[in-house]
């Protein structure tokens, strides 16, 4: 229980400090963080959460990621679907608060609310194509970064930062394509709570790729590295 409290936690913050600075702060033409700050903001919850709650649950925040692990023989089958479970109410939790914070502005309207999509919904009007790509070989290389930096050979202290980094440079490539998922419980949650007609009908590319990604990732790493056990 103590995992998954963690793990909804951490996918809370991801949610509302990825989503929200996409949604708040990114919204003012000016003084707005654009894609770079967006993408620097989701780094960030992924290496503040590292070591807040590494410790507890391993820090997955992500539907993809354990499964990943768990493909490449670094995390248990038995907890997955809880895990699962725990990440996306999380992701809703974090983006229900981040919609009651939106409505308290006068004439507010959330929009799209950074939930994933592609065609006329993708920042960059890329069609599916490019979006299940994208997200499959982003993903991909999200876990080959994650397996890699907490392999039992790697540099201690240093995954989270490793990894955080690594979201961050996913979204710097991904945000015009897609608006980045890599996170099946991410897209969920604003899925959820957008006011367009394509997140909730396009959201199962949101789920598919990212674990089509992961999976390819924890087979390829574990034929690279199968030495290490399940942390």
């Amino acid at each position: 229980m103590k995992k998954l409290v963690a793990e909804f936690i951490g996918t809370l913050w991801l949610v509302l400090g990825g989503c929200g600075s996409a949604v708040l702060a990114a919204a003012y033409p000016e003084l707005g963080i654009g894609f770079a700050g967006v993408a620097l903001a989701f780094g960030l919850t992924v290496v503040t959460m590292a070591y807040a709650i590494g410790h507890i649950s391993g820090c997955h925040l992500n539907p993809a990621v354990s499964i990943g692990l768990c493909v490449g023989g670094r995390f248990n089958k038995k907890e997955l679907l809880p895990y699962i479970i725990a990440q996306v109410m999380g992701g809703i939790a974090g983006a229900a608060i981040l919609y009651a914070i939106v409505s308290g502005k006068e004439g507010f309207s959330i929009g799209g609310f950074a939930a994933n999509g592609f065609g006329e919904f993708s920042p960059g009007g890329y069609n599916m194509t490019s979006a299940l790509i994208t997200e499959i070989v982003m993903t991909f290389m999200f876990l080959i970064i994650i397996l890699g930096a907490t392999h039992s050979k790697a540099p201690k202290g240093m995954a989270g930062l490793a990894i955080g980094l690594g979201l961050t440079l996913i979204h710097l490539i991904s945000i015009p394509v897609t608006n980045t998922s890599v996170n099946p419980a991410r897209s969920t949650s604003q899925a959820l709570f957008a006011q367009t007609d394509g997140a909730l009908p396009q959201l199962w590319l949101f789920w598919v790729a990212p674990i089509i990604g992961a999976i390819l990732a924890g087979l390829v790493y574990k034929l690279v590295s199968p030495d290490d056990k399940i942390d």
